[in-house]
């Protein structure tokens, strides 16, 4: 199993623009078939060295990471949406 952690520093962390990107997130729940779990957290302690939005997603490979990656749905529609809106983005994937 795939861990692939996304953290996503927003360019405006208004509580409707953290809301807009969490449900934009959760929505590959159903469309993006290569997900095994799903998960999106926004941050509670909201310090200047926090992220706004933590991603946690599972895969069965490395192979479905990579189709994950330029699946349609998430590299044009979800992935696309948090660039226009983040400052930055940092992840980290590993192997369970």
């Amino acid at each position: 199993m795939i861990v692939h952690i996304v953290l996503f520093k927003l360019k405006e962390a208004t509580a409707e623009n953290v809301e807009a990107a969490r449900q934009r997130l959760l929505s590959m729940d159903g469309k993006v078939e290569l997900l095994r779990h799903l998960e999106v957290g926004v941050d509670l302690i909201r310090s200047e060295r926090s992220a706004d939005i933590a991603l946690y997603t599972k895969f069965d490979s490395l192979e479905d990471l990579q189709a994950y990656q330029v699946h349609p749905y998430h590299a044009n529609e979800v992935a696309a949406y948090m660039r226009s809106v983040c400052s930055s983005v940092v992840a980290a994937d590993y192997e369970l």
